[in-house]
């Protein structure tokens, strides 16, 4: 197991959800096993929670949100920080527990899953003025909470995506219900027992178990339920959205990606290239915001290609817990099948191997290298959470921004060029929620979201916390004068 943590009483097998400020019994008897990705082995269990612990968790939630809501920013902001600061002691524990249940290597978790995890609710925090009223004309415009939010995150980020949620929601004065992933709950199972800890009041934070089927569909269709903020595949997100409708609940949903990173032709190649690789192959792949898509100018492809070689051939595939592993297991044998099934499409559709695809023992797989990869194949179209890279060619600016924009997706991305004003120039035309101008460094601070089936609504930052508010405008008279209303 990884380090101690400070709660020395931690159960990796839980039977309850946490509700109201205390752990509740499951409504029902199933319970969900923990796997480590890396051997196979069980980590631990929670509960298979249905439709009964949703709705008790929501009416939890609700009855806690009149204290919260009206609570003074500055009380709230104090409750928020002393769980951060739990949350930031016990980063070393955390860390190894995420690399267990997700594989994620553990020097990368430490840095990545935990790290900049914390670097967001920070940079949130930071940006609490934008909750400040606004004085404009003869009326006050004020934020106030969205309501009950239902926060549904994935497995291959679960710390990032359950911070990047929470936080904000919990500062605007929301009241929170969370839905870990099944398969990586154990992490939130902990925050849970942090909380415990903290000097947030009951009932503000509610956390249950369970699957999609059983509780997020529960969630997303209660009439309790204000607004559902959700990161997940676009199909899950159109059931989300769906159930949603009925109620007319707000719904922020994160999806897919296909982002590519756009190599113009006056850029560091061996920069630009290996940059491009590296980002693509974090967490195996397991990203959204994924750069699979390596587009090049076509006089170059063959220098990609060799380059593309050198860079994979120094990468260790293996045991997470190693410190000189670069990449660990896929999450599931669900999730092996699927990137193996996209690699023999690849090839059936003219593909060319370039580093080519290994599934290795157990859950590991070797990174990939396609070529000759064109706009109306499936490796260029649709996401395959793995790690896979796409060469394309193009044929200068226009096109690769065409090449750039030919997908549905639009999450993520980044231009190389020997000049910050040409590729600026080249990221402006590019239909995407956020890109980085020659290696420009990750912004907590900046707007995350998506165009098209990217999804939609914006997390982190100040945009982060205006997305759990509504807008309320209270106009007053104005001086000397008086309102006449118009009859009939």
């Amino acid at each position: 197991m990884p380090l101690a943590p400070s709660i020395t009483d931690f159960s990796y097998h839980r039977h309850e959800h946490w509700i109201g400020g205390a752990w509740v019994a499951s409504a029902g008897p199933m319970t969900d096993s923990v796997i480590n990705p890396a051997d196979g082995s069980l980590m631990g269990s929670v509960p298979r929670g249905g439709a009964a612990d949703a709705q008790a968790a929501l009416e939890s939630a609700a009855a806690a949100l009149p204290g919260w809501s009206e609570a003074p920013r500055d009380d709230r902001l104090k409750s928020i920080l002393s769980w951060l600061s739990l949350i930031e002691a016990d980063s070393a524990f955390l860390s190894g527990l995420i690399s267990q249940e997700v594989g994620t290597p553990v020097a990368l978790s430490r840095k990545v899953q935990v790290g900049l995890a914390i670097d967001i609710a920070r940079a949130c925090l930071d940006a609490v003025s934008v909750l400040d009223d606004e004085r404009r004309g003869n009326s006050l415009i004020r934020r106030v909470p969205a309501g009950v939010v239902a926060a549904i995150t994935p497995w291959n980020v679960p710390l990032i995506l359950t911070l990047q949620k929470v936080v904000p929601a919990l500062l605007a004065g929301c009241t929170v219900v969370l839905k870990p992933s099944e398969l990586t709950p154990l992490h939130a199972a902990y925050l849970a027992r942090l909380a415990e800890r903290s000097e947030l009041p009951a009932g503000v934070l509610n956390i249950v178990f369970g699957d999609g089927p059983g509780v997020g569909s529960a969630l997303a269709s209660s009439p309790l339920t204000d607004l559902i903020s959700f990161t997940g595949s676009v199909r899950a997100g159109r059931s989300v959205a769906a159930a949603a409708a009925a109620n007319l609940s707000r719904v922020h949903l994160e999806l897919g990606g296909k982002s590519a990173s756009l190599i113009l032709d006056d850029a560091d190649l061996t920069w630009a290239v290996t940059a491009s690789i590296d980002q693509a192959m974090f967490n195996s792949g397991q990203a959204c915001l994924q750069w699979s898509r390596l587009i090049v100018p076509r006089q170059r492809v063959a220098e990609v290609e060799e380059l593309a070689r050198s860079v994979t051939a120094t990468y260790v595939v293996g045991d997470p817990a190693a410190p000189d592993t670069d990449l660990g297991p896929l999450i599931s044998v669900d999730a092996k099948a699927r990137v193996t099934r996209a690699c023999l499409r690849a090839v059936t559709q003219g593909a060319r191997p370039v580093v080519p695809y290994r599934a290795l023992n157990g859950l590991y797989f070797a990174p990939t290298v396609f070529s000759d990869v064109t706009e109306d194949m499936d490796l260029a179209q649709e996401e395959i959470f793995g790690p896979v890279v796409s060469i394309m060619a193009h044929d200068g600016d226009d096109d690769v921004v065409r090449l750039a924009n030919s997908t549905r997706y639009g999450l993520h991305g980044s231009v190389w060029s020997g000049s910050d004003e040409r590729a600026s120039a080249v990221a402006r035309r590019v239909r995407s929620g956020q890109l980085e101008v020659n290696g420009a460094p990750f912004n907590p601070a900046a707007p995350f979201g998506g165009f098209g089936h990217s999804g939609f609504g914006r997390e982190c930052g100040a945009e982060g916390i205006d997305s759990f508010c509504e807008l309320q405008a209270l106009h007053y008279p104005v001086a000397g004068g008086r309102t006449v209303r118009a009859k009939g």
